[in-house]
């Protein structure tokens, strides 16, 4: 059972999202900004971002949420798999293997990010914007997780269920 009234039958972020909709409105337009956006990084690229730091912060619902949008955006279920559960080879480029090694410090904490965790990102050919965004989206997501897990929400044990959410992320985004 949830800390605070949320929307009943809505999981996660959902029940709180609309439930406060006073700040839903402004942190779905965040995600919406950060995880849609096609300059730099793709919006795959994005959402396995997201899921990868909410597997870090071990937040069931936004792990499995944001993981299922992936698995949509690139038809590439084993990559997915692989990042979010450690479980196997990750298929992805040298770049965005940057991107993610830069995701899991700023997980840590801000300040773990050094030059040389930059300076690599740059050698694989990430710009200033995929480096921006990476930490943006990872911070981001340390605080949705935090709000998601800090008011106890729920997260649904059925993998059909966040199938569903990932497929409407996917074609539809954060706003929609």
């Amino acid at each position: 059972m949830a800390h605070v009234a949320v929307v009943e039958g809505r999981p996660g972020i959902v029940g709180l999202l609309e439930g406060y909709p006073e700040t839903g409105t402004l942190l779905n337009g965040l995600a919406q900004a950060l995880l849609r956006r096609t300059d730099g990084l793709s919006p795959a690229e994005r959402e396995l971002i997201a899921a990868y730091v909410s597997s870090l912060n071990r937040c069931v619902f936004c792990t499995s949420s944001h993981a299922a949008a992936a698995r949509h955006l690139l038809g590439d279920a084993a990559t997915v798999q692989a990042l979010v559960c450690d479980g196997g080879d990750l298929q992805v480029s040298p770049r965005l293997r940057a991107l993610l090694a830069i995701a899991a410090r700023v997980q840590q904490g801000g300040r773990e990010v050094g030059e040389d965790d930059v300076r690599a990102a740059r050698a694989e050919g990430a710009t200033d914007r995929e480096i921006h965004d990476t930490v943006l989206i990872a911070a981001a997501f340390c605080m949705y997780n935090r709000y998601v897990d800090g008011l106890a929400t729920w997260a649904p044990d059925d993998p059909a269920a966040y199938d569903e959410i990932g497929a409407h992320l996917a074609a539809h985004g954060y706003v929609g």
